[in-house]
């Protein structure tokens, strides 16, 4: 069976991945499955550079098949930010996921609400030497003031998503693979695996 190399070391991105993958006939690996202990600097000016940057770099050292993505929480309140710096937005060594969003919500205090918001998600698929393919995912919502759910990672807690009452950490897996960026861009790039 052929294999996939999946660039992340997030455990949630991971999770969410091999979930949406599973009924593939393809053998989903990590870095960690195959010990490789690559940094890959996001320098990309847009998601697509960036998911391109990590795609690229894994398949060239690993020699697989590589899918990678990069996603950001968009706030219209904050003229786009966090985007493309989610992950590092708040300027603390070190930061967890409970501090970004501590900071996030304390840069939206005073502005009117709703606080509009997306997740966006660009997946990059590459083959060792080829050129990467692209698939985006986009899921609309809203940022609230208040924590709530336990699944999740990242901004999931304070986002509400569209349509469903609901934030993003309070969805079931189930749910989150149909509503969410990361599910859409996947779902898409699986067109490419096939």
């Amino acid at each position: 069976m052929p294999k996939l190399l999946i660039a992340t070391s997030n455990r949630g991105k991971l999770e969410e991945i091999q979930a949406l993958l599973a009924d593939l006939p393809v053998t989903l690996v990590t870095p960690a499955d195959l010990e490789l202990e690559l940094h890959v600097e996001e320098s990309g000016a847009t998601y697509a550079e960036n998911a391109a940057l990590k795609a690229q770099s894994y398949a060239r050292v690993s020699g697989l098949p590589t899918l990678a993505d990069d996603s950001g929480l968009e706030v219209a309140a904050l003229d786009g930010a966090p985007g493309l710096y989610s992950a590092r937005y708040m300027p603390k060594k070190g930061a967890t996921d409970a501090d970004r969003r501590t900071y996030l919500l304390a840069n939206l205090k005073g502005l009117p609400r709703p606080w509009d918001a997306r997740f966006i998600c660009m997946v990059a698929l590459t083959y060792p030497g080829g050129d990467p393919v692209f698939y985006e995912g986009i899921c609309p919502g809203e940022i609230i003031p208040e924590e709530r759910g336990a699944n999740g990672f990242g901004y999931d807690p304070i986002f509400l998503v569209s349509g469903t009452g609901r934030t993003m950490a309070e969805l079931s897996m189930d749910v989150k693979n149909i509503l969410s960026h990361r599910a859409r861009a996947v779902m898409a790039a699986r067109g490419g695996l096939l």
